[in-house]
């Protein structure tokens, strides 16, 4: 049982996600030139911390004798991609890092999959400064961040459209986007209304050949802006924004399927093979 120090909270782990960083770090599945970073940052010849996992959902037990912002019985939710150790039923995080109440009304489950995809959205819709009246094409729009986006562009007041394969054309466009294109038929860079922000919520790795015409498809002044364009600075008050979000229905979380803890191998190899969306 972990034992909190004097700024950390103990926390009984109701849900954690599986997000696509947790196989990048557990295969250090990196470019090149990041591997030596990655091996310094992780443990050069073996992980330094064992159990992964930097999403969870789950209630305060235990807090150290200077937190001043979390009691006991506490309902939190948050991402820490330092500390992990959420693939565990207990966790001890410090008070300041990502962590803030559970939005009232979500199941445990529901909660842990706001944060990863949720922040890693905001912070780069806000850097590509999308607002309310501009058009907006996030491309790969069912997976975690791309869900997300797709919600938070609506909700700046954008028009969104929303490119995904076909098998999820009506989850996206459930989720607001007010056009969907299936990747696997149509180039939507061919479309004949240029848009103001192209956000890629996949990674360059996997959408570098669709993206390579993509600025042809922008507006004079447009913005083509890629989840691994630089290190987001994600914040505890930017999960209150979430929070405050989903419990005016503003956003809703996407679930592609759970699974117990004793199944997070099967987790971990479904999202390898790239066969789920969301989270």
């Amino acid at each position: 049982m972990p034992v909190p120090r004097r700024y950390q909270v103990r926390i009984r782990v109701a849900a954690t996600a599986v997000t696509s960083s947790d196989c990048y770090v557990r295969g250090l599945n990196l470019p090149a030139r990041y591997r030596v970073a990655a091996r310094l940052a992780l443990g050069l010849t073996r992980p330094r911390r064992r159990i992964l996992g930097m999403v969870l959902a789950g209630e305060v037990e235990s807090v150290g004798a200077d937190v001043t912002i979390f009691g006991r019985g506490d309902q939190v939710f948050g991402f820490d991609r330092h500390v992990f150790g959420t693939y565990a039923e207990y966790v001890c995080w410090p008070q300041d890092t990502v962590l803030a109440a559970m939005p009232g009304g979500l199941t445990h489950e529901e909660a842990a999959a706001i944060p990863y995809g949720g922040l890693l959205a905001l912070h780069f819709l806000r850097r590509a400064g999308v607002r309310g009246g501009q058009r907006v094409a996030v491309y790969g729009a069912s997976g975690a961040v791309g869900t997300s986006a797709v919600q938070l562009a609506r909700h700046f007041g954008a028009d969104v459209t929303g490119v995904c394969s076909g098998a999820n054309l009506e989850l996206v466009r459930s989720l607001g986007a007010a056009t969907v294109i299936d990747y696997t038929a149509d180039d939507f860079t061919q479309n004949q209304r240029p848009y103001d922000v192209i956000f890629d919520a996949v990674g360059k790795r996997k959408s570098a050949a669709a993206l390579r015409q993509a600025r042809r498809a922008l507006a004079p002044g447009g913005t083509c802006i890629s989840v691994d364009d630089g290190t987001p600075k994600l914040l505890a008050r930017d999960l209150t924004v979430l929070k405050e979000l989903a419990e005016t229905k503003a956003i809703r979380p996407v679930i592609d399927r759970c699974y117990r803890l004793e199944q997070m191998a099967e987790a971990h190899a479904t999202l390898t093979a790239g066969t789920r969306r969301a989270t």
